[in-house]
């Protein structure tokens, strides 16, 4: 099967996509970084679908590890899907674990929702502060994996915002 994984240093917010990844909080009601580009670059309804999602616990509407979708009303793209990756707390409390099932709901839900082109922020890698080559090669490993089970997406866009990520993508893609 084709690995149909490409990199594009780009904004992700104005990529033609059936969906976007948004590196989330658990409450999913914005922040800063790709979440709050996301959310300014959707619109007001965004938020409001956000909010209607239900809570897994007070202020909890996707634990970390988990995706959620909406629409991607103002966005190029048809849908957002929503994941929470973990915050970097040295490698030893699970975080690759977190990062790896961060990949894996996104692209259950992109299957779920006939999503054929999907595109991937790096995950945990601003302010949650997970080391960049070492998310980019789990981002890497999980939808190699995926594609070696599913042909849905066909296309992945690895959406790298700035040069360092880009380089850390394609390093961890030359990789065996």
């Amino acid at each position: 099967m084709t690995d149909s994984i490409e990199v594009i240093e780009a904004d992700i917010t104005t990529l033609p996509a059936d969906a976007v990844v948004n590196a989330a909080n658990e409450s999913l009601l914005g922040g800063g970084g790709v979440d709050g580009a996301i959310h300014r670059a959707a619109g007001p309804q965004l938020l409001e679908a956000c909010r209607a999602l239900a809570q897994v616990r007070p202020g909890v509407r996707c634990p970390t590890g988990e995706a959620r979708i909406t629409p991607g009303f103002s966005l190029p793209a048809r849908f957002v899907i929503h994941t929470v990756g973990p915050v970097w707390r040295g490698g030893t409390h699970g975080e690759a674990l977190q990062l790896a099932n961060c990949y894996r709901a996104s692209l259950q839900l992109a299957l779920d929702n006939a999503v054929d082109r999907i595109a991937f922020p790096a995950i945990s890698c601003g302010v949650y502060g997970y080391p960049v080559e070492a998310a980019c090669t789990i981002a890497v490993r999980e939808i190699r994996a995926w594609r070696a089970q599913q042909s849905t997406p066909a296309t992945v866009l690895l959406c790298a915002f700035g040069a360092a990520i880009a380089r850390a993508y394609h390093a961890a893609l030359a990789a065996p």
